[in-house]
C-alpha cells in the first residue's frame, strides 16, 4: 500500500497536479509516526516490501488499537499475532472491522481475501493436529501477505503414507513451510521429496525430553536435508514472512 501511494505521490508530482511542498509534507510522515506508546515504522513497507506487523504479547488491548489506528491512516491493512481473544474483543470495540482467528491468535483488518502478488504457492504442512496453532498462523499471514497458500495437516512421519498420498502438492509448491513438533523431522523427510526451499518451524509439542520444543529445533537445525533452513520455536509468523519474500523473487 505504501509503495503504491508514493508512487501515485510521485507521479502527481511529476505531472503537476500536487506541489513539491505538498510531496515533502506527505513524505515527512514517512519513516515514522510517534504515539504516547510507540514509534511506528509507516516506512517499512517501502524499504522492505512488507509492512510493520503488531505483536500482540506485551501490549494493552489499547496500544494495539493505537498503533493499529496510525497504521490504517497510513493506508496500510493491519496484522496483529499472538493476541488473545479478550483482547481481540477489546480492540475490536476501539477499531471496527477485525477479523480474528481464534485458533492461530491472528486479527486482521483488512479484505477477507487478499490478491495474490507471490510467483507461486506456498505449501504450508503441518505434522499433527497439535501443530495447527503455528501452521495456522504461517497460514493466514502467508494468505494477508498476497500468496496462494496451500494446508497439509496431520500428516507427520507417524504415519508418512499420508504424506506420501500429497506429494503432489509439495513438489508443486514455490516454497514450503514445516511445522513440527516432538523430534521435528518432517522437515527433512519433506526436503528429501522437493526441489524447493523448505521453512522448517519447530513447535513447542511433545513430552517431556521435547523441552518445549528444543529437541525439534535442534533435530532441524541438523537436518541432512541441504533444503532445509529453519526458524525460531512456534514462529509461523517469521516463516510466513520469509516465505512471502522467497515467493515474490
Amino acid at each position: 500500500m505504501i509503495r503504491e501511494r508514493t508512487r501515485e505521490l510521485l507521479e502527481q508530482l511529476q505531472a503537476g497536479d500536487v506541489s513539491v511542498e505538498a510531496a515533502l509534507e506527505q513524505l515527512s510522515r514517512l519513516p515514522f509516526v510517534e504515539t504516547e506508546h510507540a514509534r511506528i515504522d509507516t516506512h517499512r513497507a517501502l524499504r522492505q516490501g512488507l509492512p510493520e506487523v503488531i505483536f500482540g504479547p506485551g501490549k494493552t488491548p489499547l496500544q494495539i488499537a493505537e498503533i493499529a489506528t496510525v497504521l490504517q491512516g497510513e493506508g496500510q491493512h493491519v496484522l496483529v499475532t499472538r493476541v488473545e481473544a479478550d483482547a481481540a474483543a477489546q480492540v475490536a470495540e476501539r477499531l471496527p472491522g477485525g477479523r480474528y482467528d481464534a485458533v492461530s491468535r491472528v486479527l486482521w483488518f483488512g479484505p477477507e481475501v487478499v490478491a495474490p502478488i507471490g510467483k507461486g504457492t506456498i505449501a504450508v504442512v503441518a505434522a499433527g493436529t497439535a501443530d495447527l496453532p503455528v501452521a495456522r498462523e504461517a497460514e493466514l499471514v502467508a494468505g494477508y501477505f498476497g500468496n496462494k497458500v496451500e494446508v497439509l495437516q496431520d500428516v507427520g512421519v507417524a504415519g508418512i503414507h499420508r504424506l506420501l498420498a500429497s506429494q503432489d502438492v509439495l513438489r508443486s509448491a514455490r516454497v514450503l513451510i514445516v511445522c513440527a513438533g516432538m523430534e521435528g523431522a518432517l522437515p527433512s523427510v519433506v526436503g528429501g521429496l522437493v526441489d524447493k526451499p523448505v521453512i522448517a518451524v519447530p513447535t513447542s509439542v511433545g513430552y517431556g525430553a521435547s523441552l518445549g520444543g528444543i529437541a525439534a529445533l535442534l533435530g532441524m537445525l541438523t537436518s541432512c536435508a541441504s533444503n532445509v533452513t529453519v526458524v525460531n520455536i512456534d514462529n509461523g509468523f517469521g516463516a510466513a514472512h520469509v516465505a512471502t519474500l522467497i515467493n515474490r523473487l
